[in-house]
């Protein structure tokens, strides 16, 4: 996910109420700065060991940079479904295409410098997996447990532990 489509215009992000209805779009810029509601995806890729893929963020992202990640995903663009985004994000940030999404909730983050309503997906796929390298600097499928004790020592995304601990009490 780039900040800039092709010709320097900066990615369109749809914009959302306290309700999740789409209310307008903003540049991404302009979302981050007024820290307006948006829309983004959430995909926990597993393996068939049922490892989880844990990927961490580079320093360019415009948001935890840095951080440990548990999902894929990021922003709805304007005009663009949950299932569509979380297909494109996928795609991106680890390069499988076609593999069967499952939709598991939806859920409403915020802290001081993010507001947004996520979808969740679960995905299974052992198809190699090719980062994108301007969003993610390192991956790998992990067991759960060392994922859990690994965020008491790292930086991870809030929400994405939000939705690791969501995921887990209701599995």
């Amino acid at each position: 996910m780039s900040t800039n489509k092709p010709g320097g215009q900066q990615e369109q992000v749809a914009i959302v109420d306290e309700s999740n209805v789409v209310v307008g779009s903003a540049g991404r810029g302009e979302m981050r700065r007024l820290n307006l509601i948006h829309r983004a995806t959430y995909v926990m890729l597993f393996n068939s060991r049922g490892e989880l893929f844990v990927q961490k963020r580079t320093l360019g992202k415009d948001i935890y940079p840095g951080f440990h990640e548990v999902a894929c995903g990021g922003v709805v663009q304007a005009g663009e479904e949950y299932d569509v985004s979380a297909r494109r994000e996928l795609a991106e940030e680890t390069g499988i295409v076609g593999a069967e999404l499952w939709p598991l909730f939806d859920f409403y983050w915020q802290d001081a410098g993010n507001k947004v309503w996520g979808r969740a997906y679960t995905c299974l796929a052992d198809a190699p997996v090719t980062l994108q390298p301007e969003e993610v600097e390192w991956g790998e499928f992990m067991d759960i447990g060392s994922i859990l004790e690994m965020s008491g020592e790292m930086p991870f995304t809030p929400d994405g532990l939000y939705l690791l601990d969501r995921y887990l009490r209701e599995i």
